[in-house]
């Protein structure tokens, strides 16, 4: 049996959200071949059985948060220099299967995933949307105010993005 991490979903062919897996996932994230797992707290708050299981897999971490910075707390949005790394990321087909991963697979991941749907120029009505439909629901006013007001020109496309990204 495979079991996918709690909030998991498709975001493009190649690239996935979830909340951080833990062990009963790893069979499951074995099946996808991922390559990078962008991670958007810092890495001291990931379970080494974890840390193991990537490098057993030469699935490269990358660790986003910042130490002893206020928006680590879970509430708090997450930073526009956090959201420029991560896409620099996700638009560079060199890191695919990417799986975006946050403690919940809620808020973080979800902004992240929005900024990226804005690139991609959907509508903020389904860009909203589909956020809310990970958080259950559960409106960030500051969350929702970031994305609509994220500036799409700071992302930097490399020449081999993947196709769904717009240039």
């Amino acid at each position: 049996m495979f079991f996918p991490p709690v909030s998991f979903g498709l975001v493009e062919e190649g690239l996935y959200r979830s909340a951080l897996p833990n062990e009963i996932n790893y069979p499951f994230l074995e099946r996808l071949g991922l390559k990078t797992i962008i991670y958007l707290y810092p890495d001291d708050d990931i379970d080494a059985q974890l840390v193991s299981f990537l490098e057993d897999q030469d699935v490269t971490l990358v660790s986003l948060g910042e130490h002893d910075d206020k928006r680590n707390k879970s509430w708090a949005p997450v930073g526009e220099e956090i959201v420029l790394a991560a896409l620099e990321r996700i638009v560079d087909s060199v890191h695919y299967p990417v799986l975006i991963t946050c403690n919940t697979g809620k808020h973080r991941t979800g902004t992240v995933v929005a900024c990226l749907r804005k690139l991609q120029r959907w509508n903020l009505t389904s860009i909203f949307e589909e956020y809310r439909r990970f958080t259950k629901h559960k409106v960030r006013v500051q969350n929702e105010q970031f994305i609509e007001l994220f500036d799409t020109d700071l992302v930097h496309l490399p020449p081999e993005a993947p196709r769904f990204v717009n240039r």
